[in-house]
């Protein structure tokens, strides 16, 4: 295999981050593109010297020569088109979350383990320059035993409206940052087992647009004894936010993924970010260069396409979805009763917000 031909399912925000990604990766070729708008998926292609589009993602896994499939599309879409690429014999890389339920991600692990292709997570935190040599920190025992780790992303909301619609995003902020969290504690840690989740969330601000949370607080409890601290925020003013802290026995380390690699600017009209092209940037607020590099997609994708071009084993994969989705459901499920829910989750709702509407 010279070079790996990825095909992207979809056309909007997210996959022009991964078409930008991707174009940084020596071992990748973007070979085609599907989105249900024409017009739409055509420019994509132009813009990005694509040879192939298409309308139906179904009629692009039909290319011999396409061996990976890139997922983004809104959360409730994650599972048919995972099963579907399975069946054509395609690599997945799923954005986050992995489904929208656990019985779904048990489908797609499944369908993707017996058609013998990689389901891949797509978790960029765990390839963030800055996030990973935290981890080497931590690892290394520069900091002693792990006894707490903080993580935040704060800004003040999402970029597209069907993250505010529960009955197709499956929550709100927790369900769409906080999984981020998640899977940062785990590898920063090692990936241990999840002992309890204990969750606050309220809708403090987007009353008028969503019915599901804008602020959570997320406490897990891992089997090494170790802590960690989920705060995520659809409220928070003045563009992204993304920061940890590591606590240990023998020291502390903070890492702010944007402060430190960003230029402090006042801005009275704003300006789009790159990649996030989350929150407001109208007054100060922290404008990040290099910005693909800084969060790490490019180190993601070329991580993955290796996987699939040497036949490695993915650093995250859709186990590592599916436990962040378990920890998710808990969360929701805390929030909803007022009490620490012990892990492993038991329960059939359709998607994590159910369990919190029944406060």
């Amino acid at each position: 295999m010279e070079k790996v031909r990825v095909g992207l399912i979809g056309s909007q925000f997210i996959s022009t981050i991964h078409a930008e990604a991707l174009g940084r990766v020596p071992e990748a070729e973007l070979f085609a593109v599907a989105s249900p708008t024409e017009d739409h998926v055509r420019g994509f292609a132009r813009n990005f010297g694509i040879p192939h589009c298409f309308t139906d993602y179904r009629k692009m896994l039909e290319l011999d020569e396409l061996d990976m499939v890139v997922l983004g599309l809104p959360n409730w879409l994650h599972c048919q088109a995972t099963l579907d690429a399975a069946a054509a014999g395609k690599h997945v890389v799923c954005e986050k979350p992995l489904a929208m339920n656990l019985r779904e991600a048990d489908r797609m692990i499944e369908a993707c383990r017996t058609a013998g292709v990689k389901l891949m997570y797509a978790e960029e935190l765990c390839f963030a320059p800055k996030y990973v040599r935290l981890k080497k920190l931590l690892d290394d025992g520069a900091l002693g035993r792990p006894t707490l780790i903080k993580q935040s992303e704060k800004h003040d909301g999402p970029h597209a409206p069907h993250f505010w619609d529960v009955s197709r995003s499956g929550g709100g902020v927790t369900m769409d940052m906080g999984c981020h969290a998640i899977e940062f504690f785990r590898w920063m840690l090692g990936k241990p087992a999840i002992r309890s989740v204990y969750a606050q969330m309220s809708t403090q601000v987007h009353t008028d647009k969503t019915e599901g949370d804008d602020n959570a607080l997320v406490i897990l409890e891992f089997e090494d004894g170790c802590v960690g601290l989920a705060e995520e925020s659809w409220s928070k003013l003045g563009g992204m936010d993304d920061r940890a802290e590591v606590y240990g026995s023998g020291g502390v380390a903070y890492a702010g993924l944007l402060h430190g690699n960003s230029i402090e600017t006042y801005s009275s009209v704003g300006y789009d970010y790159a990649v996030e092209k989350a929150g407001s940037t109208l007054g100060w607020s922290f404008t990040i260069y290099e910005e693909l590099w800084n969060y790490g997609f490019p180190q993601e994708f070329a991580h993955f396409v290796d996987c699939v071009k040497n036949d490695k084993q993915p650093r995250e994969t859709g186990e590592d979805g599916r436990a962040v989705l378990e920890a998710i459901f808990a969360a929701y499920q805390s929030a909803g009763t007022g009490r620490k829910v012990l892990l492993p989750f038991t329960g059939d709702a359709e998607k994590p917000w159910d369990l919190w509407q029944e406060r």
